[in-house]
């Protein structure tokens, strides 16, 4: 009898387990199925949710003004933000692959002139006289040169288009993301009740509402804050130096980007480029007193952005946010930057509110011991 009760209890214990696993496993067949299915369309998808956290304030106040037209305020957002970022962008991207093309042109036709190197430059520690040698001879002996360096331009070529392409796409991944953002603003409400009921299904009624508010600060804090900042700079500072005909602008607009986001003065790509626009003398003592002034203006226009949308400050240190970016970058190309450093500042957060509330939690054990 005893036998028959433990060969009983042993059958329900392996029924349990076995539906226990079958559950499991389709649930996880389930969420595979799902992201493979998504995975396309996630980091559209992620910028826009950052897109409508940070737009969705500026979206409650024209609202009001517009007699509560969730809708109406969600188009007109979309459009004076493709307005103001997007075609700004675009118009600059396009720019720089002409000049790309004609100077490509130019040096397969040898047509390119190159001003011969002032004296100074040799003067430079390190590499002062590397970078005048350089230089002379691309002025006095420019085929040659392009001749010599043949094996290494074509990789070049390559990781320039890629660049571009990269670029490109971002741009046209931003544009969707703006408008799926302006959607979801338009039902913000919705979304943002949709939203607690899920932190608080995650992690429990007292935590759900502050899960939440973690999420919305810091998205707020560094998508605009920090990310936003550099970005406007970044932007500001490519348009100048497109005008200006100064080349290469893709990559000066990278490395603004990802010192703005590092907190460090736009002045280190900023000089080089001002320096070059007076060694060239392209634009005429006038011309290059205006460049010089607004690429200064340019690359300062953080120190006044900062105190508007920053606020309070970001809770995530700046080397968080720094790797995030860089991380990003690596994975996913520009659009990649700004989401990586979102998402790693969250994480980041939410762990250290997790640190704190165990550290609150075992003081109380202490003081009621």
């Amino acid at each position: 009898m005893e036998n028959n009760e433990l060969i009983a209890v042993e059958n329900r214990i392996v029924t349990k387990f076995l539906d226990m696993f079958i559950k499991f496993g389709m649930l996880l067949a389930l969420a595979s199925f799902c992201y493979t299915i998504f995975s396309p369309f996630l980091n559209i998808m992620l910028w826009a949710v950052i897109l409508a956290v940070v737009i969705y304030p500026f979206h409650q106040r024209i609202a009001k003004r517009l007699s509560d037209k969730q809708g109406r305020a969600a188009t007109l957002l979309i459009v004076l933000g493709l307005m103001l970022l997007v075609l700004p962008t675009i118009m600059m991207v396009s720019s720089m692959t002409d000049n790309m093309g004609s100077l490509v042109e130019r040096v397969n036709q040898n047509t390119l002139e190159v001003p011969a190197p002032k004296e100074s430059i040799a003067n430079i520690p390190f590499v002062g006289a590397k970078i005048y040698d350089f230089w002379q001879k691309a002025s006095t002996d420019l085929p040659s040169l392009v001749k010599s360096l043949q094996p290494h331009l074509g990789d070049a070529a390559k990781q320039v288009i890629h660049a571009l392409a990269s670029i490109s796409g971002s741009l046209l991944m931003s544009m969707f993301s703006f408008i799926i953002a302006g959607i979801m603003m338009a039902y913000g409400r919705a979304g943002a009740q949709s939203s607690t009921r899920i932190a608080t299904r995650i992690a429990g009624p007292e935590r759900g509402a502050k899960l939440v508010n973690i999420c919305s600060s810091t998205i707020r804090a560094v998508a605009l804050g920090v990310i936003g900042v550099a970005f406007i700079q970044a932007l500001l500072v490519g348009i100048v130096m497109t005008v200006a005909g100064i080349p290469l602008v893709g990559i000066f607009f990278i490395l603004v980007l990802v010192l703005g986001i590092a907190q460090v003065p736009a002045l280190l790509v900023t000089l080089p480029a001002i320096a070059y626009i007076w060694m060239a003398g392209d634009n005429g003592t006038v011309g290059s007193i205006i460049y010089t002034v607004l690429l200064i203006l340019a690359g300062a226009v953080d120190n006044v952005l900062k105190p508007i949308f920053l606020g309070r400050g970001v809770d995530a240190p700046m080397p968080v946010v720094l790797i995030g970016a860089l991380g990003g970058m690596a994975t996913s190309g520009i659009l990649g930057m700004f989401i990586g450093a979102t998402l790693l500042s969250i994480g980041y957060r939410i762990f250290m509110a997790w640190v704190d509330e165990g550290l609150e939690d075992s003081l109380r054990e202490q003081d009621g011991n």
